[in-house]
Protein backbone atom coordinates (compact mmCIF):
# COMPACT_ATOMS: atom_id res chain seq x y z
CA UNK A 1 0.00 0.00 0.00
CA UNK A 2 1.58 3.33 -1.51
CA UNK A 3 1.30 5.58 1.71
CA UNK A 4 -0.91 6.51 4.43
CA UNK A 5 -4.43 6.92 4.70
CA UNK A 6 -5.16 10.17 5.78
CA UNK A 7 -8.29 11.15 7.78
CA UNK A 8 -8.68 14.64 5.34
CA UNK A 9 -9.27 11.76 2.61
CA UNK A 10 -11.69 10.05 4.53
CA UNK A 11 -13.34 13.35 5.19
CA UNK A 12 -13.28 13.98 1.29
CA UNK A 13 -15.22 10.61 0.79
CA UNK A 14 -17.82 10.64 3.45
CA UNK A 15 -19.03 14.34 2.45
CA UNK A 16 -18.71 12.68 -1.56
CA UNK A 17 -21.51 9.70 -0.44
CA UNK A 18 -23.72 12.57 1.67
CA UNK A 19 -23.48 15.15 -1.19
CA UNK A 20 -23.81 12.46 -4.17
CA UNK A 21 -21.58 15.84 -6.18
CA UNK A 22 -18.67 16.42 -6.48
CA UNK A 23 -18.74 20.31 -6.34
CA UNK A 24 -21.10 20.16 -3.23
CA UNK A 25 -18.73 17.52 -1.29
CA UNK A 26 -15.68 19.82 -1.96
CA UNK A 27 -18.00 23.54 -1.06
CA UNK A 28 -18.50 21.24 2.01
CA UNK A 29 -15.58 20.56 3.56
CA UNK A 30 -14.10 24.19 2.12
CA UNK A 31 -12.16 22.97 -0.42
CA UNK A 32 -11.55 22.69 -4.24
CA UNK A 33 -12.94 20.26 -6.67
CA UNK A 34 -9.47 19.72 -7.95
CA UNK A 35 -8.09 19.05 -4.54
CA UNK A 36 -10.98 16.34 -3.59
CA UNK A 37 -10.84 15.12 -6.41
CA UNK A 38 -7.11 14.24 -6.31
CA UNK A 39 -6.87 13.04 -2.23
CA UNK A 40 -9.78 10.83 -3.76
CA UNK A 41 -7.55 9.39 -5.99
CA UNK A 42 -4.80 9.51 -4.09
CA UNK A 43 -6.84 6.96 -1.87
CA UNK A 44 -7.85 4.61 -4.16
CA UNK A 45 -4.07 4.49 -5.32
CA UNK A 46 -3.45 3.81 -1.77
CA UNK A 47 -6.08 1.13 -1.14
CA UNK A 48 -5.00 -0.46 -4.89
CA UNK A 49 -9.22 -0.16 -5.70
CA UNK A 50 -11.31 1.95 -7.36
CA UNK A 51 -14.33 3.54 -5.43
CA UNK A 52 -15.45 5.76 -7.25
CA UNK A 53 -17.43 5.70 -10.67
CA UNK A 54 -16.22 8.53 -12.94
CA UNK A 55 -17.83 10.41 -15.51
CA UNK A 56 -18.58 14.30 -15.98
CA UNK A 57 -20.70 13.55 -13.08
CA UNK A 58 -20.90 11.58 -10.19
CA UNK A 59 -21.75 8.34 -11.06
CA UNK A 60 -21.78 6.45 -7.78
CA UNK A 61 -19.33 4.24 -5.96
CA UNK A 62 -17.65 0.64 -6.83
CA UNK A 63 -18.74 -2.51 -4.61
CA UNK A 64 -15.37 -1.91 -2.80
CA UNK A 65 -16.22 1.92 -2.31
CA UNK A 66 -19.16 1.23 -0.80
CA UNK A 67 -16.68 -0.87 1.47
CA UNK A 68 -14.40 2.14 2.07
CA UNK A 69 -17.35 4.53 2.36
CA UNK A 70 -18.74 2.04 5.65
CA UNK A 71 -15.00 2.15 7.20
CA UNK A 72 -14.63 5.78 6.50
CA UNK A 73 -17.48 6.51 8.82
CA UNK A 74 -16.71 4.39 11.37
CA UNK A 75 -12.86 5.43 11.48
CA UNK A 76 -14.57 9.08 11.45
CA UNK A 77 -16.88 7.98 14.40
CA UNK A 78 -13.59 6.77 16.25
CA UNK A 79 -11.58 9.86 15.70
CA UNK A 80 -15.01 11.96 17.41
CA UNK A 81 -15.21 9.63 19.95
CA UNK A 82 -11.35 9.66 21.15
CA UNK A 83 -11.86 13.83 20.89
CA UNK A 84 -15.37 13.33 23.29
CA UNK A 85 -13.73 11.40 25.91
CA UNK A 86 -10.27 13.71 25.63
CA UNK A 87 -12.29 16.80 26.28
CA UNK A 88 -14.46 14.90 29.04
CA UNK A 89 -11.59 14.02 30.85
CA UNK A 90 -10.42 17.19 30.50
CA UNK A 91 -13.18 19.87 30.99
CA UNK A 92 -16.40 17.73 31.64
CA UNK A 93 -18.73 16.30 29.13
CA UNK A 94 -19.20 19.54 26.35
CA UNK A 95 -20.19 18.13 23.24
CA UNK A 96 -23.88 17.82 21.72
CA UNK A 97 -25.90 15.40 21.70
CA UNK A 98 -27.50 14.30 18.07
CA UNK A 99 -30.80 12.91 18.59
CA UNK A 100 -33.05 11.80 15.64
CA UNK A 101 -36.92 11.91 16.83
CA UNK A 102 -39.74 10.60 15.11
CA UNK A 103 -42.34 13.56 14.96
CA UNK A 104 -45.26 11.94 17.68
CA UNK A 105 -41.80 11.09 19.95
CA UNK A 106 -40.83 15.42 19.75
CA UNK A 107 -43.16 16.22 22.72
CA UNK A 108 -40.99 13.76 25.07
CA UNK A 109 -37.35 15.39 23.91
CA UNK A 110 -37.74 18.04 26.83
CA UNK A 111 -37.37 15.31 29.33
CA UNK A 112 -34.04 13.86 27.76
CA UNK A 113 -32.70 17.59 27.21
CA UNK A 114 -32.96 18.20 31.29
CA UNK A 115 -31.70 14.98 32.32
CA UNK A 116 -28.80 15.48 29.72
CA UNK A 117 -28.28 18.89 30.67
CA UNK A 118 -28.02 18.65 34.57
CA UNK A 119 -25.59 15.99 34.70
CA UNK A 120 -23.29 18.04 31.90
CA UNK A 121 -24.66 21.49 32.26
CA UNK A 122 -21.55 22.48 29.59
CA UNK A 123 -23.18 19.78 27.00
CA UNK A 124 -25.69 20.91 24.36
CA UNK A 125 -28.45 18.88 21.84
CA UNK A 126 -29.54 18.89 18.88
CA UNK A 127 -33.01 17.20 17.53
CA UNK A 128 -33.75 16.97 14.12
CA UNK A 129 -37.34 15.15 13.16
CA UNK A 130 -37.23 12.31 11.16
CA UNK A 131 -39.10 9.01 9.65
CA UNK A 132 -38.04 5.99 11.77
CA UNK A 133 -36.25 4.59 8.28
CA UNK A 134 -34.31 7.68 7.77
CA UNK A 135 -33.43 7.23 12.27
CA UNK A 136 -31.52 4.15 11.18
CA UNK A 137 -29.91 5.63 8.25
CA UNK A 138 -28.61 8.10 10.02
CA UNK A 139 -27.62 6.07 12.99
CA UNK A 140 -25.94 3.58 10.78
CA UNK A 141 -24.04 6.26 8.68
CA UNK A 142 -22.94 7.94 12.31
CA UNK A 143 -24.85 10.97 11.23
CA UNK A 144 -27.00 10.66 14.70
CA UNK A 145 -25.88 9.48 18.25
CA UNK A 146 -29.14 8.05 19.15
CA UNK A 147 -32.54 7.61 17.64
CA UNK A 148 -35.88 8.28 19.72
CA UNK A 149 -38.19 5.98 17.73
CA UNK A 150 -40.37 2.68 18.10
CA UNK A 151 -38.84 0.04 19.50
CA UNK A 152 -39.68 -3.39 18.47
CA UNK A 153 -40.65 -6.50 20.53
CA UNK A 154 -37.42 -8.02 20.00
CA UNK A 155 -34.99 -4.89 21.12
CA UNK A 156 -32.72 -5.30 24.34
CA UNK A 157 -29.71 -4.92 25.51
CA UNK A 158 -27.23 -1.96 25.90
CA UNK A 159 -28.36 -0.54 22.61
CA UNK A 160 -31.90 0.24 23.50
CA UNK A 161 -33.71 2.33 26.39
CA UNK A 162 -37.01 1.87 26.47
CA UNK A 163 -38.84 4.87 27.62
CA UNK A 164 -42.92 4.64 27.54
CA UNK A 165 -46.22 3.35 25.88
CA UNK A 166 -48.04 5.37 23.53
CA UNK A 167 -51.23 5.97 24.07
CA UNK A 168 -53.99 7.44 22.44
CA UNK A 169 -57.12 10.01 23.11
CA UNK A 170 -59.07 11.82 20.39
CA UNK A 171 -58.83 15.81 20.31
CA UNK A 172 -61.96 17.18 19.02
CA UNK A 173 -64.46 20.04 19.71
CA UNK A 174 -65.95 20.20 23.13
CA UNK A 175 -69.14 20.30 21.90
CA UNK A 176 -68.57 17.32 19.17
CA UNK A 177 -70.67 14.57 18.86
CA UNK A 178 -68.79 12.96 22.07
CA UNK A 179 -69.98 15.84 24.44
CA UNK A 180 -71.47 13.62 26.85
CA UNK A 181 -68.89 10.92 26.56
CA UNK A 182 -65.66 10.13 29.02
CA UNK A 183 -63.62 7.75 26.98
CA UNK A 184 -64.09 6.26 23.10
CA UNK A 185 -63.44 2.89 21.28
CA UNK A 186 -61.40 2.80 18.13
CA UNK A 187 -64.78 2.40 15.97
CA UNK A 188 -65.41 5.54 17.40
CA UNK A 189 -63.00 7.67 15.28
CA UNK A 190 -64.33 5.88 12.39
CA UNK A 191 -66.00 8.76 10.22
CA UNK A 192 -65.03 11.72 12.40
CA UNK A 193 -62.81 14.30 10.38
CA UNK A 194 -59.16 14.25 11.44
CA UNK A 195 -56.29 16.14 10.92
CA UNK A 196 -53.20 13.45 10.83
CA UNK A 197 -49.37 12.83 9.82
CA UNK A 198 -48.82 11.13 6.75
CA UNK A 199 -49.07 7.98 5.79
CA UNK A 200 -45.14 7.47 5.72
CA UNK A 201 -45.40 8.03 9.93
CA UNK A 202 -45.69 4.76 11.88
CA UNK A 203 -47.65 6.61 14.07
CA UNK A 204 -50.52 7.34 11.07
CA UNK A 205 -50.24 3.91 9.98
CA UNK A 206 -51.03 2.00 13.63
CA UNK A 207 -53.69 4.56 14.20
CA UNK A 208 -55.27 3.50 10.38
CA UNK A 209 -54.94 0.01 11.39
CA UNK A 210 -56.56 0.45 15.26
CA UNK A 211 -59.77 2.19 13.39
CA UNK A 212 -60.20 -0.32 10.64
CA UNK A 213 -59.58 -3.45 12.67
CA UNK A 214 -62.95 -1.96 14.90
CA UNK A 215 -64.16 -2.21 11.60
CA UNK A 216 -64.51 1.36 10.31
CA UNK A 217 -62.29 3.62 8.25
CA UNK A 218 -60.28 6.94 9.00
CA UNK A 219 -61.71 10.21 7.74
CA UNK A 220 -58.73 12.30 7.12
CA UNK A 221 -59.18 15.60 6.24
CA UNK A 222 -55.72 16.82 6.84
CA UNK A 223 -52.39 15.62 6.54
CA UNK A 224 -49.00 16.82 7.29
CA UNK A 225 -45.30 15.60 9.09
CA UNK A 226 -45.56 17.72 12.45
CA UNK A 227 -47.03 17.64 15.17
CA UNK A 228 -47.05 21.75 15.22
CA UNK A 229 -49.04 21.82 12.23
CA UNK A 230 -51.55 19.30 13.60
CA UNK A 231 -52.35 21.13 16.98
CA UNK A 232 -52.26 24.42 14.73
CA UNK A 233 -55.47 23.09 12.61
CA UNK A 234 -56.92 21.71 15.78
CA UNK A 235 -56.77 25.29 17.25
CA UNK A 236 -59.42 26.21 15.08
CA UNK A 237 -61.93 23.78 16.54
CA UNK A 238 -63.00 22.47 13.37
CA UNK A 239 -61.06 19.30 13.13
CA UNK A 240 -60.22 16.66 15.54
CA UNK A 241 -56.91 14.33 16.04
CA UNK A 242 -56.13 10.81 17.17
CA UNK A 243 -52.94 12.16 19.74
CA UNK A 244 -50.41 10.47 21.32
CA UNK A 245 -50.43 11.06 25.08
CA UNK A 246 -47.04 12.71 25.38
CA UNK A 247 -48.48 15.03 23.01
CA UNK A 248 -50.98 16.09 26.06
CA UNK A 249 -48.49 16.86 28.45
CA UNK A 250 -46.51 19.28 26.30
CA UNK A 251 -49.19 21.02 24.26
CA UNK A 252 -52.42 21.04 26.50
CA UNK A 253 -55.81 20.68 25.20
CA UNK A 254 -56.58 23.98 23.08
CA UNK A 255 -59.76 26.71 24.14
CA UNK A 256 -62.74 25.24 22.84
CA UNK A 257 -61.46 21.32 22.91
CA UNK A 258 -61.70 18.17 24.89
CA UNK A 259 -59.24 15.23 24.98
CA UNK A 260 -60.84 11.74 25.26
CA UNK A 261 -59.08 8.42 25.82
CA UNK A 262 -59.03 6.05 23.84
CA UNK A 263 -59.77 2.54 25.69
CA UNK A 264 -58.52 -0.15 23.94
CA UNK A 265 -55.65 -2.98 24.81
CA UNK A 266 -53.86 -2.18 21.56
CA UNK A 267 -51.98 -0.48 19.98
CA UNK A 268 -49.21 0.63 22.91
CA UNK A 269 -45.64 0.61 20.73
CA UNK A 270 -42.90 1.03 23.14
CA UNK A 271 -40.93 4.31 22.43
CA UNK A 272 -37.21 4.31 23.44
CA UNK A 273 -33.76 5.27 22.61
CA UNK A 274 -31.74 3.32 20.22
CA UNK A 275 -27.81 3.34 19.31
CA UNK A 276 -26.55 2.23 15.98
CA UNK A 277 -26.83 -1.92 15.30
CA UNK A 278 -22.58 -1.73 14.31
CA UNK A 279 -19.63 0.04 14.62
CA UNK A 280 -19.04 2.13 17.44
CA UNK A 281 -21.69 3.78 19.80
CA UNK A 282 -20.52 6.68 20.66
CA UNK A 283 -19.24 8.41 23.96
CA UNK A 284 -21.72 11.05 24.15
CA UNK A 285 -24.44 8.28 22.92
CA UNK A 286 -23.89 6.33 26.35
CA UNK A 287 -23.45 9.19 28.25
CA UNK A 288 -26.96 10.37 27.25
CA UNK A 289 -28.57 6.57 27.89
CA UNK A 290 -26.94 6.99 31.45
CA UNK A 291 -28.29 10.22 32.27
CA UNK A 292 -31.84 9.73 30.86
CA UNK A 293 -31.51 6.36 32.92
CA UNK A 294 -30.50 7.98 35.71
CA UNK A 295 -32.69 11.03 36.32
CA UNK A 296 -36.25 8.54 36.04
CA UNK A 297 -37.37 10.25 32.04
CA UNK A 298 -39.14 6.19 31.36
CA UNK A 299 -41.23 6.75 34.82
CA UNK A 300 -42.00 10.19 34.13
CA UNK A 301 -43.03 10.04 30.43
CA UNK A 302 -44.50 6.56 30.89
CA UNK A 303 -46.64 7.74 33.64
CA UNK A 304 -48.09 10.83 31.41
CA UNK A 305 -50.87 8.60 31.12
CA UNK A 306 -52.27 9.95 34.22
CA UNK A 307 -54.23 12.38 31.89
CA UNK A 308 -57.39 12.92 34.02
CA UNK A 309 -56.46 16.82 35.19
CA UNK A 310 -55.75 17.93 31.37
CA UNK A 311 -58.55 16.34 29.54
CA UNK A 312 -60.63 19.00 30.32
CA UNK A 313 -58.29 22.40 30.85
CA UNK A 314 -57.60 24.27 27.69
CA UNK A 315 -53.92 25.37 29.10
CA UNK A 316 -50.48 23.77 28.88
CA UNK A 317 -49.32 22.52 32.16
CA UNK A 318 -47.23 24.33 34.27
Amino acid sequence: MAGDVQLRQLEYLVALARERHFGRAAESCHAGQSTLSAALRALERQLGVTIVHRSHRFQGFTAEGERVVGWAHRILAERDALRDDLTRMRDGLSAVVRIGAIPTAVPATAALTAAWTEAHPRAGVRVEVLSAQEIDRRLAEFELDVGLTYLTSGENGVSVLPLYRERYLLLGPADGPFADRDSLGWGDVSGVELCALTPRMQNRRLVDEAVREAGGEPRIVVETDTVAAVYAHLATTRWSAVIAHTWLRAFGVPDGMRALPIEAADPRPTVGLRLGDHGPASYVARALLDAVAAAGVAAELDGAWDVAPLVDRPTVPR
